[in-house]
């Protein structure tokens, strides 16, 4: 019988991708009957995000803990580390999956401090760009790089989300000098359904954290230019949280724009979807955006930077990709308004969508490398793979 693993995942804001990550991990192992934690952050995240724990909790039999994390290195560490390692060990976890430079930080220290009393616990890292994103060039950026490389002593497996996530890894630290895996994020199959249009619907829409690596200053810019171009106004909405809003908000002023542009709250994912007929994706760095796949699954057309892993979903030299520049990002904006059929045709298809990025398929994937870091024979057939795909709110 295939043995019921107790599973922690611990990260630090749950916000973005990585808590979409999460919880679809989380959800489809506890379906598969593994118990199953989360330690993050409780200083981030808003109501949003709140609603979604709360609809989590019923599920995951190790609960939900929060408790402050720190971004930076700071004073403040050493006692948020403290609280987070009790927590953990209380949980007393066969898997510690840590994601992102903090998580990651946590889960292998936690995990060793654990197995030195005597604890049997495997510890993975899913790198999540996270660290990947300091240039290599800096002071700040070699010291990650060579912490980084130090704590593969102290891993057992990394996860990374796309190829390019794991070439700029080997670019920055070097060769991964424990066993690692390519496993791509996955959709469920009731977000290929398409989504419709409500009446008044925006021309573009950018969803995504408030932040300038996600690019929605270049996003503001490209608007104003793309109207320049087009020889007429456009509307937009802006969907997301974050520190920075309060200076997008401002630039939008600046612009002329503030009639033309909506800011919304943090919304599901597909609701957002059908208040734009375009989404646009300006970001200056990614991983592998769920976001992205999210959108072309329910057949929204796309602008977005070629930057991390959007070029494996889109593949190399689509029309649909261009540079984190406003300039580009304009251009790209006006063809798609001024032909919106003729571009939405250059779009990826559905069926090559799920054959490459399906939840069953991430789900499984992951179980099978749990096992192995465990030493455990794997599961002929992985239940999160058969047993996890349900619906579930974006």
């Amino acid at each position: 019988m295939t043995k019921r693993l107790r599973i922690v995942h611990c990260f630090r804001s749950p916000v973005g991708g990585i808590f979409r990550h999460v919880r679809d991990l989380a959800e489809a192992q506890a379906s598969a009957g593994h118990s199953v934690g989360i330690v993050c952050d409780s200083t981030t995240g808003g109501e949003y995000e709140e609603r979604l724990f709360a609809g989590m909790a019923s599920t995951l039999d190790l609960g939900v803990w929060r408790t402050p994390m720190q971004r930076h290195v700071g004073l403040g560490d050493t006692a948020a580390a403290l609280r987070a390692f009790g927590i953990i060990r209380k949980l007393q976890p066969d898997i510690l999956h840590g994601h992102g430079a903090k998580g990651g930080v946590y889960a292998r220290l936690f995990g060793s401090l654990l197995r030195v009393s005597g604890s049997r616990v495997a510890r993975l890292y899913s790198p999540h760009g996270g660290s990947l994103h300091y240039d290599e060039t800096t002071t700040t950026g070699r010291v990650f790089f060579r912490i980084e490389r130090l704590l593969e002593r102290i891993t057992d497996h990394i996860l990374f989300v796309s190829e390019y996530e794991r070439r700029t890894f080997r670019r920055k630290i070097g060769d991964p000098t424990v066993t690692n895996s390519l496993v791509y994020n996955g959709l469920r199959e009731t977000e290929f359904q398409p989504v419709f249009h409500a009446g008044g619907a925006a021309d573009f829409l950018y969803i995504g954290m408030m932040r300038d690596l996600k690019g929605p200053d270049l996003f503001i810019d490209a608007l104003a230019r793309a109207e320049q171009q087009l020889g007429r106004t456009t509307t937009a909405v802006m969907v997301g949280s974050g520190d920075d809003l309060p200076r997008y908000r401002a630039q939008v002023e600046r612009l002329g724009l503030s009639a033309r542009v909506c800011f919304l709250d943090p919304m599901p994912a597909r609701k957002a979807f059908s208040l734009a007929h375009f989404i646009v994706v300006p970001s200056r760095a990614e991983a592998m955006p769920y976001i992205v796949l999210e959108a072309l699954a329910a057949g929204m057309p796309m602008v977005a930077t070629a930057v991390g892993g959007i070029p494996e979903i889109f593949g190399e030299g689509s029309p649909a990709l261009t540079l984190p520049d406003s300039d580009e990002l304009a251009r790209k904006m006006a063809g798609a308004l001024a032909d919106p059929e003729a571009y939405r045709a250059t779009m990826p298809g559905a069926a090559s969508l799920r054959a490459r990025f399906g939840a069953d398929v991430m789900a499984g994937k992951i179980e099978n490398i749990y096992y192995s870091a465990l030493g455990y024979t794997q599961p002929e057939t992985p239940d999160a793979a058969n047993r996890a795909i349900g619906s579930r709110v974006s």
